[in-house]
């Protein structure tokens, strides 16, 4: 299943599963998302399925009280349910399994966290970091603006082998990402933030995508780790931060013939809780602008504004499903409207950033004005249901929306001022 994703936030909780059918003849195997925990659901569940370990697709299922019917097992029920829905793509990735190349390079990369006060979410990212796969890589941990020494001491306590320990003063998710950036020694610096699980694989098939000498981005798929409140589910069945089960590969000279507002559309593209560049492309482009982004006034953008300039600046990026982190949501009805605020803040945010540090696309965007009012207005939940999106979030993340560019000149000035401190 690839499109939009149809969950009642009443049916809350969903329980969500990973569920693996190896190859014919071996049992299904079905683990607690984001762990390798067994699990045996019942009720609402919603299930990542993979076929030889690749994620295809996702089905939703009602085991009832029991996990099935009778004594049926919930890895057998939910496995021909997957068969009957995504029979032709589990197919496909099954004879696709065996042809992957054998030895293929393995530059070093270097992961960036940035982190602020939550050294609760963020060791249990570094801990499912630490099972990775790919076996050439650093992590960086960037501390930005803290008001404690509780991230501190965690890396020093508990992964003072395996983390670098990096301090931002300048508060901002772009100023912790150049931080990261900076001390980057990886030909390849990946970035997720410290409310994820990352997938044993993720490094593999972030590294993967990088074999194609014109990708300078690489994206990834984000799961929901867990919907166990209306709030969580009514994130997701907004759309969430997934953007599908195949992969794309996205560039200026060959345009998506599905997505006419392209490049403005940099969402479409991935999101910055699972990201990688070449680490010279990064450097080129002047790493990212320290006025959009979570905790300055815009709210957010940096992630959308670095995979635009990127695109326009001649370098293909590719969405690479198999690079999976799982997602922990918000989960208090007190954060909705914060983040559907936030949402729009950061799409108006980014718009006029791209203008400011790529004024030459300009024309272009203004060409697209009648069409990304349309697309803005349906993004922001005018084709949802009142239970997908309530009006009262609607609303609020239009108001985000206009208020977006006067956020990011309102960044824009508290940044050089904050530099100049610095200096």
């Amino acid at each position: 299943m690839s499109g939009r994703l149809v969950l009642d936030p009443a049916r809350a909780p969903i329980e969500v599963v990973d569920l693996d059918l190896p190859a014919a003849g071996a049992a299904p195997r079905l683990c607690r998302a984001g762990t390798a925990e067994p699990a045996r659901p019942t009720g609402s569940v919603l299930a990542l399925v993979r076929s030889a370990g690749r994620p295809v697709g996702l089905v939703r299922a009602d085991l009832g009280p029991h996990g099935g019917d009778g004594d049926a097992d919930p890895a057998a029920v939910l496995a021909v349910l997957a068969h009957r829905q995504l029979g032709a793509v589990i197919a496909k990735s099954a004879e696709q399994a065996d042809t992957s190349d054998p030895e293929p390079p393995q530059p070093l990369v270097t992961v960036v966290i940035a982190t602020r006060e939550r050294p609760e979410l963020l060791a249990r990212c570094l801990e499912s970091l630490a099972v990775q796969r790919y076996p050439r890589f650093e992590t960086v941990v960037v501390d930005n603006a803290p008001v404690t020494d509780a991230t501190r001491e965690l890396v020093k306590e508990r992964f003072a082998d395996s983390v670098r320990y990096v301090r931002e003063p300048l508060r901002g998710l772009a100023s912790a990402h150049n931080a990261g950036v900076a001390a980057a020694l990886g030909e390849i610096t990946a970035f997720t933030d410290d409310d994820v699980v990352i997938d044993p694989g993720w490094l593999d098939a972030l590294v993967a995508g990088f074999a194609d000498p014109e990708v300078g981005c690489v994206t990834g798929l984000i799961l929901p780790a867990a919907l166990r409140t209306a709030t969580q589910v009514l994130l997701e069945a907004h759309g969430g931060f997934g953007k599908g089960f195949s992969a794309r590969r996205y560039q200026v000279a060959e345009p998506p013939a599905d997505q006419p507002l392209f490049p403005f559309t940099a969402g479409r593209l991935g999101s910055g809780a699972n990201m990688a560049f070449r680490t010279e492309v990064l450097r080129r482009l002047g790493g990212f602008d320290a006025a959009v982004g979570t905790g300055t006034p815009a709210k957010g953008g940096d992630d959308l504004l670095s995979f635009f300039r990127a695109v326009v600046h001649g370098h293909a990026l590719l969405y690479q499903p198999e690079a999976l982190v799982w997602h922990h949501h918000r989960d208090r009805v007190e954060d909705l409207d914060a983040q559907a605020f936030g949402y729009g803040a950061g799409l108006g945010a980014y718009l006029a950033a791209v203008v400011v540090n790529e004024p030459r696309m300009l024309p272009a965007l203004l060409r697209r004005v009648p069409g990304g009012v349309r697309h803005a207005i349906s993004h922001t939940g005018a084709a949802a249901t009142p239970a997908d999106w309530p009006a009262r979030l609607i609303r609020l993340q239009r108001r985000g929306m206009l208020y977006g560019p006067i956020g990011y000149l309102r960044s824009r000035r508290l940044v050089r001022k904050a530099q100049r401190d610095v200096r």
